[in-house]
């Protein structure tokens, strides 16, 4: 068999499902093809005879499937680091919301940005994931809260991919918040929503999902479960910002609705983790804004345990609540915040993330048929990568085999 390339002297985690733990293979291979995994095991088992146009000697190190930040909204104009100070004096998210500030800060900003200012002020933040084996991420838009500006942040995030070696899911916010124009009438701009911007968002085939942000200073279940309707009228997955702040049984309406995920998550009870557990969608834990929020209330990780509810972990990069470009950081966190276990986490960003995409069967894994997206790194063993704090043992990325 011809190979493009051929990893040899590898340690995988393969993070294969039926494989205990993190899948793990001593003195294994990948060989890919055509941009595509077509052999992963032991380095012995290779297809005899082989040969590969290029052969990689890994000398040991670990390979993992390619990172995926599967919650961002990476895409936005401006920052709110004063806001940041606000809070250091004692502000909470709810009070500078309520000021003006918030989500709506960055959705003044956003609405005069160009379509080219808006991919240069991404690029950092993506360069930084990139850095750290990132090969997939999802963004969202909901920064515009009209039209037009929801219209241009979708194109900047899809463009990202023509500009960077990386994957890109994007997702349509527009439920984020309620843009001033609308005079305090949530019901009349979900209406609008679900008439105009959704179908023209996806008409011009601009987003992977829908996501909404349910929640006392957003917008309550019936409002979202409209939106959820009109989604599914659309043919688009539905995603969730649910039980951040309260129970308003967001990850319940999720699961009713067959949401690909729910996310933040840290008021939800007993009966949504285990609709979640029901639905297959997946709990994405965002400690990045429990940290800068300085909240008390953790995600129910032991439910989400019992019931079987799959758990994801991503940065939430955005410019108010989670300023995090780290997803090396973000499985510390998960690890210290929420007591996620090594496993748990290193699953978090590869396998369950893929699926809270819904695009596990192309990504998240190291699996023959898959897209050959991978990370090597200079580790001993995997728990180094959620250990250490500021320091990044990435080695080479790969994405679709290059």
């Amino acid at each position: 068999m011809l190979f493009d390339t051929v990893w040899l002297n590898a340690r995988l985690a393969t993070l294969a499902e039926g494989r205990e733990g993190l899948g793990i293979i001593e003195g294994g291979a990948v060989g890919a093809k055509d941009g595509r995994i077509a052999y992963v095991g032991p380095q012995e088992a290779l297809p005899s005879p082989w040969d590969a146009v290029r052969t990689i000697d890994c000398t040991g190190r670990w390979i993992t499937p390619g990172l995926i930040d599967c919650h961002t909204h990476l895409v936005y104009g401006g920052n709110r680091a004063h806001e940041f100070e606000m809070r250091l004096a004692g502000a909470s998210y709810e009070e500078i919301a309520r000021a003006g500030g918030g989500i709506l800060s960055t959705v003044r900003a956003t609405r005069t940005a160009t379509e080219e200012e808006l991919i240069a002020l991404a690029l950092p933040r993506l360069d930084h994931l990139l850095a750290e084996g990132v090969t997939t991420v999802e963004v969202k838009s909901g920064y515009g809260l009209d039209l037009e500006t929801e219209l241009r942040m979708l194109r900047a995030a899809r463009r990202l991919e023509s500009v960077r070696p990386v994957s890109v899911s994007t997702t349509f916010l527009g439920a984020h918040a309620l843009p001033p124009e609308a005079d305090g009438d949530k019901d009349r701009f979900i209406d609008r929503i679900c008439d105009e911007l959704l179908p023209t968002v996806a008409r011009e085939g601009l987003a992977d999902a829908v996501d909404g942000f349910c929640e006392g200073i957003a917008f309550t279940p019936d409002q979202i479960e409209r939106m959820f309707v009109a989604a599914k009228s659309a043919n688009l997955p539905v995603k969730l910002h649910a039980d951040q702040l309260s129970n308003l049984h967001g990850a319940r309406l999720a699961a009713e609705h067959g949401a690909l995920s729910a996310d933040h998550l840290e008021y939800t009870d007993e009966e949504g983790a285990a609709a979640m557990a029901r639905s297959g969608t997946v709990a994405v834990l965002l400690p990045g804004a429990f940290y800068m929020l300085r909240e008390k209330q953790m995600p129910p990780v032991e439910l989400f345990r019992a019931h079987g509810t799959r758990m994801a972990l991503a940065t939430d990069c955005n410019p108010g609540t989670s300023p995090l470009t780290s997803l090396l950081l973000t499985m510390n966190m998960g690890a210290t915040l929420f007591r996620l276990t090594v496993d748990e986490c290193i699953a978090a960003v590869t396998r369950e993330a893929a699926r809270a995409l819904g695009r596990l069967q192309d990504i998240g894994t190291l699996e023959p048929g898959k897209w050959c997206d991978l990370a090597v790194w200079d580790i001993e063993r995997p728990a180094e990568l959620v250990y250490r704090i500021g320091f990044n043992p990435l080695h080479s990325r790969v994405w679709r085999g290059q």
